[in-house]
């Protein structure tokens, strides 16, 4: 199925790219991806321990969401905010809305015979709700900080994409693989074997939403409040960095060799101008600071090593940006 989005100049006036992950388009993408039987040597182990770990809320759940095709709009809402935040935000779905887009799936796929009533039976959606809840701690939960580390190195090249070319060089190189921008209309071909769609986005523009479990294709929404919104794989720049995501991280020591380095104010100094600008290179780091390039890299694999900041190798520039980690700690309050 090949999907064409239509812009005007409107549109592109108004595109842009998410500041933050949007947790249920996350677990969504989590959810198909746990259903489905792609990247055996990435995703197994995951898969393993994920579905040993589920409960009958969760399951039941995760049989709405098929790993090809259509699932229901009001699982995945677009809102951003933490995870937790949306999903209080779920659980006051409007009993409308559920029976819906439950009537709107059941013209294309049979649902599962416990979902038919659900619009009608308060008890049996928050057994649902309860079911997405353990999902996402589950299969985002303890992922979460590389997560939007991820997206943050992502969206860290788009908007370089955007500086330097505008627009049409972002939807260009947004994944060549599966998108292509062909002025003025970005033509996204999908897995799902349908007949062509055509979207004339009108003067709503396009939000782009990079997402690291949605691991091929291209997800189009149209119906968020905002604007549509197409999400895409995270840049595979970097595949190696995919193979450890699914990692739990550890528990950090208090006092390690690599953060006891970061002791004095040149290093600190490299810190806080990631966290103003994230996404500059090693020239433009070295210039924020007062330093040399070379001294600039070197600090950068420091605090590198100690999991501050995270590079991400576009072509041949190395971009940083602080991690989590990083700003948690620039965040520390002092102690008296």
């Amino acid at each position: 199925m090949v999907y064409r989005i239509h812009f005007t100049a409107q549109d592109l006036a108004r595109t842009r790219v998410a500041e933050t992950p949007r947790p249920l388009l996350e677990l969504g993408a989590a959810m198909r991806t746990l259903r489905g039987r792609t990247q055996p040597v990435l995703l197994d182990a995951w898969r393993r321990r994920a579905l040993s770990q589920l409960s009958a809320q969760a399951r039941m759940a995760l049989s709405l969401v098929p790993s090809v095709g259509t699932s229901p709009n009001f699982l995945t809402p677009e809102q951003a905010g933490t995870p937790e935040e949306v999903l209080e935000q779920l659980r006051a779905t409007p009993r409308r809305q559920v029976h819906a887009d439950l009537a709107e799936i059941a013209e294309l796929h049979p649902l599962p015979a416990w979902a038919r009533g659900l619009a009608d039976d308060i008890a049996l959606r928050e057994e649902l709700y309860d079911g997405i809840s353990q999902l996402h701690a589950h299969l985002l939960g303890p992922y979460w900080t590389q997560i939007t580390d991820h997206f943050a190195a992502d969206r860290t090249v788009r908007i370089r994409h955007l500086l330097s070319g505008g627009v049409e060089r972002l939807l260009a190189q947004a994944n060549p693989q599966w998108m292509r921008w062909n002025p003025p209309v970005l033509e996204i071909r999908t897995i799902i074997k349908e007949a062509s769609y055509d979207l004339h986005l009108e003067g709503q523009g396009l939000l782009l939403v990079p997402s690291v479990f949605l691991i091929r294709s291209a997800s189009i929404q149209t119906e968020a409040k905002s604007q549509p919104i197409v999400t895409y794989p995270v840049t595979q720049d970097q595949p190696l960095h995919r193979l450890t995501i699914l990692t739990p991280e550890p528990v950090a020591l208090r006092t390690t060799t690599a953060v006891a380095t970061l002791l004095g104010h040149t290093r600190a100094a490299v810190l806080n101008a990631l966290a103003e600008h994230p996404g500059c290179t090693t020239k433009e780091l070295a210039a924020l600071v007062g330093i040399s390039p070379a001294s600039a890299s070197e600090h950068a694999t420091v605090l590198r090593e100690a999991g501050l900041i995270r590079t991400m190798r576009h072509r041949n520039t190395a971009l940083h940006s602080p991690t989590g980690l990083g700003i948690a700690l620039l965040n520390t309050p002092r102690r008296r």
